[in-house]
């Protein structure tokens, strides 16, 4: 993208107003009085400085816009005042020019009303003091052509910044979505890579046996169908220490819930392996028949609640989904986010 700087557009600017006001002063010896005219040029340099000085805001504040409209509606009154509309003037009308440039910088810093309001009263002025025919050939005309440039121009460059934030808005929702889809496509990839290494050497075994399998090969493969749940439903609990524990308690016979709710994926490396480690000790340390662990909200102070419940039956009845009263809690833990 081309950008112009900003100094070198203020600084055409104000070459551009100075340019009237050297005008104004070659022709001090055309008006009856030449101090109207004096004091018409002071006014216009300090509002001319004002509206172009380098800090100020990209839209013009309000009462810097109705200082300049004061002082295009003071021009014509100060310096036509001294002139004689009959007669050919020169150089003396510089205010319509002063007051045609100062209103498009009005324009440009987005007061768009207050610019054609000065240009609106600059061409009433010219038609109550000199007739129609001043319009055109006083310049008139000229200034409020450059207003509506300068308006013309800001309503297809607010267009043009507007368009500019869609597509910047529609690229990154597009960069966004090829993300996402990358992370999804490289997640099926890994899972099923995962459940491939995990299952493969019992689906191996189940084709050699024809699926004849004897209780303790059917029980291992519930621990394998449970270790892949693992890996989906709670794939940030689990580390080597945590998969090795879970395997254990699951081979004495303990059923292990592992819920991963989001509430731990911004925890650092060093603080996500003492949550795990802790995690880990606690499942190979319990006696519980059933052992559920499950993440908490990003906002508390825990990152993870282990519960370990001692059933009456051994944890078959909780299995096929009843409910026992005699149910003891045998591990109670919460595993703070950090230390």
């Amino acid at each position: 993208m081309i950008t112009i700087p900003r100094l070198l557009i203020l600084a055409l600017g104000a070459l551009f107003s100075g340019y009237h006001v050297i005008l104004g002063l070659y022709a001090l010896s055309v008006p009856d009085s030449p101090w109207p005219s004096v004091v018409a040029m002071a006014l216009y340099a300090v509002a001319t400085l004002i509206a172009l000085w380098p800090s100020s805001p990209t839209r013009m504040p309000l009462w810097l816009g109705g200082f300049t409209l004061a002082t295009a509606i003071a021009l014509p009154l100060l310096v036509a005042s001294q002139l004689d509309p009959g007669q050919d003037n020169g150089y003396a009308t510089w205010y319509v020019a002063a007051v045609g440039t100062l209103m498009t910088i009005a324009a440009a810093r987005r007061r768009l009303a207050l610019a054609w309001a000065g240009v609106g009263f600059l061409a009433l002025h010219t038609l109550i003091w000199a007739g129609p025919g001043a319009l055109g050939g006083i310049g008139v005309v000229g200034s409020i052509v450059w207003v509506a440039v300068a308006h013309m121009l800001g309503l297809q460059l607010a267009k043009a910044g507007r368009d500019a934030n869609h597509f910047l808005r529609a690229e990154r929702e597009a960069t966004e979505w090829q993300a996402a889809q990358d992370a999804h496509l490289y997640e099926r990839r890994f899972r099923l890579a995962q459940t491939n290494r995990i299952a493969a050497p019992m689906l191996r075994r189940i084709s050699d046996v024809g699926g004849d399998l004897n209780d303790e090969q059917r029980q291992e493969c519930r621990n394998l169908e449970a270790a892949i749940r693992d890996e989906i439903r709670g794939r940030m609990l689990l580390n080597d220490r945590v998969r090795a524990a879970v395997r254990a308690a699951r081979g004495q016979g303990a059923i292990v819930t592992l819920l991963d709710e989001g509430g731990i994926d911004e925890l650092g490396d060093g603080d996500r392996g003492r949550v795990l480690d802790t995690l880990a000790d606690a499942i190979g340390g319990s006696a519980a028949n059933k052992i559920i662990a499950r993440t908490v909200s990003d906002g508390s102070e825990t990152a993870v609640t282990v519960v370990g419940l001692r059933l009456s039956d051994g944890g078959s009845a909780s299995a096929l989904g009843h409910e026992e009263l005699d149910d003891e809690v045998e591990l109670w833990l919460e595993i703070p986010r950090s230390l």
